[in-house]
């Protein structure tokens, strides 16, 4: 029995006591079994629930944020930073680093925490204490028990806006509508986290898509 359902580009083969759906434009197919007698179908578009936590690293501010994402829609939980006095010692920085971060976890309970890669300007010290301080938020999150995804800048600005060389102004407008903010978030580096934090969410979905 072959019964192809146009309007929705969906095309149920029916034999052998399975269904098999192949979805018009999608590179998945869906196999579902005879069961009881009767046939269930489940919509490709199904619920994907998750909590995601968006980290911009950096010791002087480390942005973050909390995301909430149902389906194909995103929903700010909260978000802020952690900011260390430029008179602190290094080591002093880092404690505070881990500690803000250690507290964040426990509270909004994350699955997943995604962070940018870190690459190398110009300004080597610089580059050398931003990886100390990343390094402290990866370790702050696996003791927290939250597994770490990690993009690339060009990776973080195509999810949300289909364009790798996307401006900050593009990317905070993205943030702001994908969230249904009132405002940019502040500092910047919370903006960028949650940047983060929703390219996670979009590159999960690629994930279950191919699974």
């Amino acid at each position: 029995l072959l019964f192809m359902h146009c309007m929705n580009k969906v095309f149920y083969i029916l034999f052998s006591g399975s269904v098999y759906v192949f979805s018009h434009g999608r590179a998945n197919m869906r196999v579902y079994k005879h069961l009881f007698g009767c046939y269930t179908f489940t919509d490709n578009r199904e619920k994907y629930y998750m909590i995601i936590l968006g980290i911009d690293p950096g010791y002087a501010i480390l942005g973050w944020g909390v995301v909430e994402k149902t389906g194909n829609r995103f929903r700010d939980i909260a978000h802020g930073a952690v900011t260390t006095h430029k008179d602190m010692d290094m080591p002093e920085r880092l404690e505070a680093l881990y500690d803000g971060l250690r507290e964040i976890i426990e509270e909004y309970r994350p699955e997943v925490a995604s962070i940018e890669k870190l690459y190398f300007n110009t300004n080597t010290t610089t580059a050398i204490n931003v990886g100390q301080a990343r390094g402290v938020a990866v370790l702050a999150c696996i003791k927290g028990g939250v597994k770490v995804a990690e993009y690339t800048p060009l990776e973080i600005k195509q999810a949300l806006t289909g364009y790798g060389r996307a401006d900050k102004k593009q990317m905070q407008f993205m943030v702001r509508t994908m969230l249904n903010l009132r405002e940019v978030p502040k500092p910047d580096d919370t903006a960028d986290a949650l940047a983060a934090a929703i390219c996670h969410g979009h590159s999960a979905d690629t994930r279950m898509i191919l699974k």
